[in-house]
């Protein structure tokens, strides 16, 4: 299964609620940390919401 690494690379401080606890949900509190998370439908969505804050990388495993 493909998995995705999600790194956050701008800060979320000026951006809508919604965006902010998007971000957290993703398990990314500091900038450029990196998480990783299975490729899902949900996952999909929620870096689509964030997608101008967020880098991502496919791995595969």
């Amino acid at each position: 299964m493909k998995k995705l690494k999600i790194t956050l690379v701008k800060s979320p401080i000026a951006c809508l609620e919604k965006h902010i606890r998007t971000v957290e949900a993703l398990g990314l509190h500091k900038l450029h940390q990196s998480v990783i998370h299975d490729d899902t439908p949900a996952i999909r969505g929620m870096i689509f919401v964030v997608k101008h804050m967020v880098t991502v990388e496919e791995i595969e495993q």
